[in-house]
């Protein structure tokens, strides 16, 4: 099967400037995706979708194909996926005649993700038929059944359980939740371009730990995601 991976890399950030090449243990935030990508087993390509030539030049530097420079209006700050990864595969579909049965999206921003587990997301969607694609998951640090909404002034639960005041309950009596970690999705080509969607309807699920679960947004998480790739490496337990 032809596996692509898409890495998409907006220059503009608030919280971070330059946050898809800032400093994470003496490598450029998004060289970390673009090394798991390439020493994947069953990633054929690796392409970074971006409208910065400065992020484009880094990630050609570290091994990644950069066809194009991403046209402004597929990069705004409330830009979302879909129309990101559908102008790229139609982009390499008339340029290149390229069309990938498999396209997995690495954010820069989670880049703590082994590459056995990337393989192994991948081999799980190939091996099930029926699915449309698979979204790595973790157990939350909060259930959404102790959250809350402020309404005319007055607390009211964002969700509840019938008969029950759910914010009130041990968290061993709440339903089981997950959050998506936004580490590892891996989508069939067409769901993206014939379904309009970056999931479909049938979605495996790819638990993963919540230690591999940290999404750069501030520096804070920044720091964070350089303890832990600093205490990985030390133990060997990543292969980058």
């Amino acid at each position: 099967m032809e596996i692509l991976c898409i890495i998409p890399a907006r220059g503009g950030s608030k919280s971070i400037p330059k946050k898809n090449i800032v400093n994470l243990c003496g490598k450029p935030l998004i060289a970390h995706s673009i090394t798991q990508a390439l020493q994947s087993k069953l990633i054929n390509r690796c392409i970074v979708t971006t409208d910065s030539e400065e992020i484009a030049k880094i990630a050609k530097k570290y091994g990644a194909i950069v066809p194009f420079i991403r046209p402004l209006k597929f990069a705004q700050d409330n830009t979302p996926d879909l129309p990101v990864f559908q102008h790229t595969l139609k982009w390499l579909a008339t340029c290149e005649k390229y069309f990938p049965d498999i396209v997995v999206h690495l954010r820069p921003t989670a880049p703590i993700r082994r590459v056995s587990d990337i393989d192994k997301a991948i081999s799980m969607l190939i091996d099930n038929r029926s699915a449309d694609s698979l979204r790595s998951i973790c157990a939350p640090s909060q259930s959404p059944f102790k959250m809350w909404k402020i309404h005319d002034g007055y607390l009211k639960p964002l969700f509840n359980i019938k008969g029950k005041e759910s914010f009130n309950l041990p968290r061993q009596k709440l339903p089981t939740v997950y959050w998506q970690n936004a580490s590892i999705d891996v989508i069939r080509y067409e769901t993206i371009m014939n379904k309009n969607s970056m999931s479909g309807k049938k979605i495996i699920p790819f638990l993963m730990d919540k230690t591999f679960s940290i999404d750069i947004d501030d520096y804070l998480d920044l720091k964070l995601a350089e303890l832990v790739l600093t205490n990985f490496k030390r133990h060997n337990n990543l292969i980058h």
